[in-house]
């Protein structure tokens, strides 16, 4: 039973990180459809590249930071439990790869490519893994000290704060940076609107982003044993309440709207296996994640001053990783593209081609 049990497990989390890496698809088509058409080879080729990048980052120093884990070892030593080992490390890749697909929307439209790539490496291979390791594996007796302090530890089942929160703060440096696209702000600061150049390839991002998901939410468990299916229902009902507030507040636009079941999504992943369905619900309209607590619905087990406590480490540790890393590459290589090669677009002036072609080749 012990083989069939390890084999379980190592398909039920390989589905997971083949959910998970369909997700990066659903990256690159938000991405898409939300800049400007001269824009758009970039935002597919960056999605792709930086998940390369992340690959080897993770792999020959990442993982190790966060779980002390290295595959150094003969193939048959890998293999071993149907290897498990090996497709957990899948998986959090997934999750890891994550940070610089966040980041990539924040500096669409005007980063040179080349930097990127370097601050992908160091984020993916020392920042994040070190909050990950924090957070998921009790590394440095932080974990520890909350529990000592507070009567729990600090709870983020499927990343909600590991994963989104520091992808954003780490973001919000390399934003601040770079400064905004040109033509965003008018001289007396009113905001210039940039349509989006497709709305179908926005929804269809959102949507792949949106089935992803729940292998983001409902394999966090890791193995089968560990599986409920109150972690889907929840991310289900987060996912609803998103919608319908993005709707309201957004009045109809669809932009904010195929925005809105992903942020309902981002919130409920920290405690989508504690809540009550309503309780998620509830999240997905408002992205509070107090619903655990039993006083609300939830299973327990959590304490608000420790997740206040863990979700501020985090912050700190995004925020500290996010000005040295795109701080250091703006003083050695730059980090933005010059206004020429902005105005011409990232498509022609870092891969010169263009994604609608306007006549066809001679030849």
């Amino acid at each position: 039973m012990n083989g069939t049990n390890h084999a379980a497990d190592a398909l039920f989390i390989l589905l997971g990180a083949i959910m998970i890496l369909a997700m990066h698809a659903g990256f690159a088509f938000l991405e898409l459809g939300t800049v400007r058409k001269k824009n758009q080879v970039n935002a597919l080729v960056k999605i792709l590249a930086d998940f390369a990048v992340s690959t080897i980052a993770y792999f020959f120093i990442g993982y190790g930071i966060s779980y002390g884990v290295d595959f150094f070892a003969r193939a048959d030593v890998l293999a071993a439990r149907n290897g498990f080992e090996l497709v957990k490390f899948f998986f959090l890749l997934t999750f890891a790869a994550a940070i610089p697909a966040i980041i990539s929307g924040g500096i669409a439209e005007r980063a040179k490519f080349h930097p990127q790539l370097i601050a992908t490496a160091l984020l993916v291979g020392l920042v994040y893994p070190l909050f990950e390791g924090i957070a998921w594996n009790q590394r440095f007796g932080i974990q520890a000290a909350l529990k000592l302090a507070f009567g729990a530890e600090f709870r983020d089942f499927a990343g909600s704060v590991v994963v989104h929160a520091v992808g954003g703060w780490i973001a919000l440096p390399a934003v601040l940076l770079l400064g905004a696209r040109r033509g965003r702000y008018g001289r007396n600061g009113a905001i210039a609107a940039h349509p989006p150049s497709s709305i179908p390839f926005l929804a269809l991002g959102a949507w792949i982003l949106a089935v992803g998901w729940f292998g983001f939410n409902v394999m966090s468990a890791q193995t089968l044993d560990k599986m409920n299916g109150l972690v889907a229902v929840n991310s289900l009902m987060a996912m609803v309440g998103g919608t319908l507030a993005a709707l309201v507040l957004g009045k109809n636009d669809p932009g904010f709207t195929y925005n809105g079941p992903l942020a309902g999504l981002v919130a409920v992943c920290a405690g989508s296996d504690l809540m009550h369905p309503l309780g998620a619900l509830a999240t997905g309209v408002i992205a509070g994640g107090v619903f655990g607590l039993k006083s609300l619905g939830g299973i327990g087990g959590v304490s608000f001053a420790a997740q206040l406590a863990g979700t501020a480490l985090g912050v700190v540790i995004a925020l500290a990783g996010g000005v040295l890393v795109y701080g250091l590459l703006k003083k050695t290589m730059g980090l933005r593209l010059d206004p020429e090669q902005e105005f011409q677009g990232a498509d022609l002036s870092i891969h010169h081609i263009s994604s609608t072609p306007e006549r066809e080749s001679n030849w």
